[in-house]
């Protein structure tokens, strides 16, 4: 029987591509936006794609619904230039310390079914993984940046999509939620999942505890740890 539904984030989480992701949304942003000095501000961790494009057009003065075709249509351009970047001999893409031995335990526990809960497009969260090695088809389950502009409405889109592996739709301690965002912490609330933090990305592990999460944790190296606190 299925225990867990363990959703991993990944730009910061799994790992990093040294801005391969911001350079391909503003290269793609520039065949519609001239000025983009303004794009300066806004950050990007714990946001959907579509949010982040969003956002952009609007610090350009161009105020468009997440949904919109022109939202739509820049994402799409996104991910050609992000293929483009990831190749380049310069862009490095690093795996969070941890990550690999977490994996492949959770691969090894009964009743744990891996998958991925990101803001990424679906096609960007694959270039990524790929660009560091990691196969996609390790992640049984995913719900993306291209199923819900909104991060809150991810969690319950994964939970049904595991729902024919579970016998019933996964919730409450049955969804472990993983990522370096307060955003992370907080998208699952809906289905009372239970969040686990760490620092690998652009907040510290007092600006994480701070958003309440069941645990928290500087990176994923202590592999016992970060086990008990997913499965206990």
């Amino acid at each position: 029987m299925m225990r867990r539904l363990v959703l991993f984030d990944i730009d910061g989480t799994i790992l990093l591509t040294a801005g391969a992701g911001r350079r391909a949304i503003l290269a793609a942003l520039a065949e519609d936006v001239a000025h983009v000095a303004a794009f300066d501000g806004v950050r990007f961790d714990g946001k959907t794609d579509p949010q982040i494009v969003t956002e952009l057009l609007a610090a350009a003065g161009l105020s468009e619904p997440r949904e919109s075709p022109r939202v739509r249509a820049v994402c799409q351009r996104y991910v050609g230039y992000l293929a483009r970047e990831l190749e380049r001999p310069t862009t490095r893409t690093t795996i969070m310390p941890g990550v690999h031995d977490l994996l492949d335990r959770l691969e090894a526990e009964p009743g744990v079914v891996l998958g991925l809960l990101t803001g990424n497009l679906a096609e960007g969260a694959e270039l990524k993984l790929r660009s560091g090695g990691i196969a996609p088809e390790r992640f049984r389950v995913g719900a993306y940046g291209s199923d819900a502009g909104h991060r809150p409405e991810l969690p319950l889109i994964a939970a049904r999509r595991a729902e024919a592996m579970f016998g019933r739709m996964p919730q409450g301690e049955d969804v472990v939620i993983i990522g370096d965002t307060p955003a992370d912490i907080g998208c699952g609330a809906g289905v009372g999942a239970r969040a686990i933090a760490v620092a690998t990305g652009s907040f510290s592990v007092t600006d994480l505890a701070a958003c309440g999460p069941h645990a928290v944790f500087e990176d994923l190296r202590d592999t016992d740890a970060v086990l008990r606190a997913i499965l206990d």
